[in-house]
């Protein structure tokens, strides 16, 4: 990668905003013992980075001569929200295809950054129907198709990141770790190219959702790998193969280097960065902070840190199941079913146990399993996740028959 390539491309990105504040957070570093900097893309116009490669992209070949060309993107996310953001700002026309399912929020905000010069196609159940959609429209049209990541101006575009951290940093300032999401390895192949002289190989960590591990499957198997099933719920970074370019800018790193996060624990520091510094973040956006505690004090302290909080487009009404899913990976939240004896003063029995600190969340009956007794699906909270070591005790001191069904995925789907 020529850095003076994305020099240029990071002083012609000023035409349309200011460059993201890259802010030293004393809640983390107090944590962890080091200096910990947050890259704060989700400040973009778009609330994410994704704006940068669009940009990069579009001003690339409208330079060439392509200004009679229809542009043509396929995205239910960020993607979508550059590309449009960009397609007003050269006013040229582009068509966003989105399957059917996408949240209408994410249609709304599409159609409000690209106002009158995008169309906007919903197209199929799943994103592969939409994209096979997208690639079809631009054969039709003899339109040109820009790619989420897997493009050498869109990764250039990306790797912008970069070059401004460099310069906000305190002079003479180094990181010692750079801390990236992965999705399909456009940030993280832009900014390892930019800063390979700057920053030591095995400083890098990538992070990726544990239910779509592409970067670290294709670094295993020294080769892109397609993943047969992937966790949408991170669905900034939840991407069944990684690019061909970017795993070839990143082959050399070591698997070792690429964290894998419970879907869980990200909804922590979702939950945890809003209430205690107001910051809203993505599932992706939150990756990297989320990786602080898988490095460890021990590992972080002392050091210069920059966490790349790659986007904050979260959809409000998601908020429930992240705080459920937060609650249920701290351990402060527990569901259960009981197994109850069909008397008079079972369930009295059974309230008797709980400790102070134990609250019912949910209580249902399910069916009668037998004549003397029924069962009970109950969600219990509490304040410390060591209550329920004592609430089971007592359980099992009480001969009450009970199934912790909190982390069986299978049965938590039909019943919670």
């Amino acid at each position: 990668m020529n850095r003076s390539d994305v020099d240029e491309a990071r002083m012609a990105l000023r035409e349309i905003f200011a460059e993201t504040p890259l802010q030293l957070n004393e809640h983390l570093s107090r944590r962890y013992g080091a200096e910990i900097w947050l890259k704060r893309e989700d400040l973009s116009p778009v609330r994410s980075y994704k704006i940068r490669g669009a940009f990069n992209f579009f001003r690339k070949v409208i330079a060439g001569g392509a200004t009679d060309k229809t542009f043509v993107c396929a995205s239910a996310g960020n993607h979508a929200q550059g590309f449009a953001f960009v397609c007003r700002h050269f006013q040229v026309p582009g068509v966003v295809f989105m399957p059917v399912t996408t949240p209408q929020q994410k249609i709304d905000k599409t159609r409000i950054f690209g106002g009158e010069f995008i169309t906007i196609r919903l197209v199929g159940d799943i994103f592969d129907q939409c994209y096979a959609a997208a690639r079809a429209h631009v054969e039709e049209v003899a339109g040109l198709m820009v790619p989420p990541f897997d493009d050498l101006d869109i990764i250039e575009g990306q790797a912008t990141v970069a070059a401004e951290i460099i310069d906000q940093l305190p002079q003479g300032t180094v990181p010692d770790l750079v801390v990236m999401p992965v999705g399909g390895g456009g940030l993280s192949s832009g900014m390892t190219g930019y800063l390979k002289d700057i920053v030591a190989p095995e400083g890098f960590v990538f992070t990726e959702p544990a239910g779509a591990p592409s970067l670290k499957k294709s670094l295993e198997a020294k080769e892109p790998v397609t993943l047969a099933k992937v966790d949408n719920f991170v669905d900034g970074a939840a991407v069944a193969r990684i690019g061909d370019l970017n795993f070839e800018a990143l082959k050399e790193f070591s698997p070792d280097q690429v964290l894998l996060l419970p879907e869980n624990a990200i909804c922590v520091t979702i939950s945890e960065m809003l209430n205690v510094e107001g910051v809203v973040l993505e599932p992706a956006g939150a990756l990297s902070i989320t990786a602080l505690e898988a490095l460890g004090a021990e590992r972080l302290e002392g050091k210069t840190v920059v966490c790349v909080v790659s986007g904050g487009n979260f959809d409000f009404e998601r908020l429930p199941d992240v705080k459920e899913r937060a609650m249920r990976y701290a351990g402060v939240k527990k569901y259960f079913v009981l197994r109850m004896p069909q008397r008079p003063g079972a369930l009295r029995d059974f309230l008797n146990l709980l400790g102070p600190e134990d609250d019912i969340s949910r209580f249902e009956y399910l069916k009668k399993s037998a004549r003397n007794f029924g069962s009970i699906l109950i969600g219990i909270e509490t304040s410390q996740p060591e209550n329920f070591s004592a609430l089971i005790e007592r359980l099992e001191a009480a001969g009450m028959g009970y199934e912790d069904i909190t982390e069986n995925d299978l049965l938590a789907s039909f019943i919670i």
